[in-house]
């Protein structure tokens, strides 16, 4: 590429030669992320991925796509972009995981006003954290400088991955029953919904963001705002490895507990969530007295604490917490399966 430049495409604003200084930058920071799999290098037109189906009868490819959302305003705002793309990787791969699947790899997609290499490099960098943390290889991705369209400091980010499961292991809520356990795993913080209404709620543009708050045990809003989501994904798999029959999973994203609990149960059943199960985060007090807004909203529009739940036998419930313990999440049994058709009750 040492002779690919335009002068005239430079002054409508788009310079080509930055694109190259970007990938310059990552390269390393992609490379990191290669599994068993990966073919070839950044750089080519299609990323390719081999995967591995021994011992599978049938393999199930499941994906997953999503974008960061109004949650970039806040990096923006605090000149923050590091992690960022932890949030673009979990909100796909923690979907995947839900169905049973193992992550293979990741794509991205930041379109931006001007492409800073610097600012694409902290970009990526988060975003091949997220692909470390869910154990998938970044094998492609694009940055279109779109000027113009987005303002020069700004970009959208969004994501694809890709994860594979043997048929007869997946996940579906199929085998749920009336007596299984609820599993809640502690989220970091609000991850990447309702950001719309936080930035009502706090008027961000017009508020300190960098201050240290008590409320939020000495972090600042903005800190407290842009905590990366979890992943989900190897709590998960050791979970599997280690024989635990996983009936239903449920990732707490957007619409909260009462849009997406009702998605991993079946006709006649119903979770039933014990409010006191789990403790609440600060930040989550913060919002909702901050905005006056109706407890039963908050449950409708933020996790709340809990980023994922499981179902499963109750007798598998302890050894569940032990193996979720080791792989370094906090878990709490929130409830369980009963019969109704509600889908999800909160008492």
């Amino acid at each position: 590429m040492k002779n690919s430049h335009s002068a005239s495409y430079a002054a409508a604003g788009v310079d080509v030669t930055a694109g190259y200084e970007a990938v310059k930058r990552i390269k390393p920071m992609v490379e990191s992320t290669y599994i068993p799999g990966v073919m070839g290098t950044l750089g080519g037109f299609g990323g390719m991925f081999a995967p591995d189906m021994e011992g599978m009868k049938k393999p199930v490819l499941v994906s997953g796509t999503d974008g960061v959302g109004t949650k970039l305003k806040i990096a923006f705002l605090m000149n923050k972009h590091d992690t960022v793309g932890i949030d673009c990787v979990a909100m796909c791969v923690n979907d995947i995981i839900c169905g049973g699947a193992a992550p293979m790899f990741f794509l991205d997609y930041i379109a931006c006003g001007k492409n800073e290499p610097e600012r694409i490099a902290e970009i990526v960098a988060g975003i091949t954290e997220g692909c470390r943390q869910s154990e998938c290889a970044l094998v492609g991705g694009e940055t279109a400088e779109m000027p113009g369209f987005y303002p020069v400091d700004e970009y959208d980010l969004a994501g694809f991955s890709v994860g594979i499961v043997d048929q007869e292991k997946i996940i579906d809520g199929t085998k749920l029953a009336e007596g299984d356990v609820l599993i809640g795993l502690a989220s970091t913080g609000v991850h990447s919904n309702g950001f719309s209404l936080v930035r009502k709620v706090f008027d961000v543009e017009n508020t300190d963001l960098k201050t240290p708050m008590e409320e939020l045990g000495g972090k600042s809003l903005g800190e407290a705002l842009l905590a990366p989501t979890r992943i989900y994904v190897k709590a998960v798999k050791a979970l599997l490895k280690d024989g635990v029959d996983i009936h239903a999973i449920s990732h707490i994203t957007g619409g909260g507990f009462y849009e997406n609990v009702p998605r991993m149960m079946t006709e006649g059943l119903t979770a039933k969530i014990k409010l006191d199960s789990f403790p609440r985060l600060p930040i989550f007090d913060l919002i909702q007295k901050k905005g006056d807004i109706p407890e039963r909203d908050m449950y409708n529009t933020y996790n709340m604490g809990i980023g994922m739940i499981l179902a499963l036998p109750a007798q598998q419930a302890e050894k569940a917490l032990e193996i979720l313990a080791s792989a370094g999440e906090t878990a709490y049994i929130i409830g369980d399966v009963a019969g109704g058709d509600a889908g999800v009750e909160l008492i």
